[in-house]
């Protein structure tokens, strides 16, 4: 039988990780009445306690979206 060597990780590189998750740039937005009631709306419907999180992943996951779809192509 082979022994199994437990491997761990090193301790710096998870302090590198965990700082580079670390969100230090404050962005403002603002919205007209139409808008924020949406949003209400929209976090009382579906339990959203957390409208950063909400903002966030929606900005997130457009700004990604469009990088996917107009990447650079050869052809």
């Amino acid at each position: 039988m082979k022994k199994r060597t437990s491997s761990t990780v090193d301790p710096e590189y998870l302090k590198k990780q965990k700082a580079s998750l670390v969100r230090k740039h404050r962005q403002v937005i603002y919205l007209n009445d139409s808008e924020m009631a949406a949003i209400s709306q929209y976090c009382s419907l579906f339990k959203v306690h957390t409208k950063a999180v909400l903002f966030r992943e929606a900005i997130m996951e457009k700004v990604l979206k469009e990088l996917e779809d107009n990447h650079p192509t050869l052809f």
